[in-house]
């Protein structure tokens, strides 16, 4: 049990990526008041989570209603996250890709950015349904799941609440480098659901 919660904790801080989030929060609130960051962090982080909480609770109930099988969508979300981890570790880190992206309007930027795609990236909504799984996770197990992606996000929050210190201690090399580690440890994650999911669509057409 413990193995499974630290496994979904470190796959959830990886696609979430709370110290990524750091400079691409510092990046789209400059030259705003200590106040202004504080409510636009507050909002980012209550988007993401309720965009989570709507995949976790809903994003089964779709797949079955367009009829995707779940080992299906098991394998393409193991292939889609080994994807992103890849470009996690060679291609743009997260700060570098998303620090570039700008908007005229500062309290937007809770949104787009920050929020979506930054820490409720396309990477966590499908981790999110994958954890969540109705046929191999009880509803305790999903609750626990949630607690966990919740956790994830107040932590988000308080390293966005000390973003200036923090920016001023590792600099936006320093979350790049722990972007690409992350990457590493959500490929290994990533390709274990992906031969998971290939096993079990198997097992499921022969039975």
């Amino acid at each position: 049990m413990l193995d499974l919660l630290l496994t979904q904790f470190v796959l959830l801080w990886a696609v979430i990526d709370p110290l990524g989030s750091v400079p691409v929060f510092l990046s789209n609130t400059k030259g705003m008041s200590a106040a202004q960051q504080r409510r636009i962090a507050f909002k980012a982080i209550f988007i993401s989570a309720i965009t989570l909480l709507f995949f976790l609770v809903a994003g089964q109930v779709l797949l079955e209603a367009m009829e995707v099988p779940l080992p299906a969508f098991q394998v393409a979300g193991g292939l889609v996250l080994l994807l992103f981890a890849l470009t996690m570790i060679f291609g743009e880190s997260k700060p570098e890709q998303e620090m570039a992206l700008k908007d005229e309007n500062l309290w937007d930027k809770a949104v787009y950015p920050l929020a979506i795609p930054s820490i409720a990236s396309p990477g966590a909504m499908l981790a999110i349904v994958m954890l969540t799984d109705n046929y191999r996770f009880s509803f305790a197990q999903q609750a626990v799941t949630a607690g966990i992606m919740i956790s994830v996000l107040a932590i988000t929050l308080l390293l966005l609440m000390l973003a200036n210190p923090i920016q001023r201690v590792i600099g936006t090399a320093g979350a790049a480098i722990v972007s690409r580690v992350m990457g590493l440890i959500l490929a290994s994650v990533a390709t274990n659901e992906l031969l998971s999911g290939i096993y079990h669509y198997f097992t499921q057409i022969q039975g």
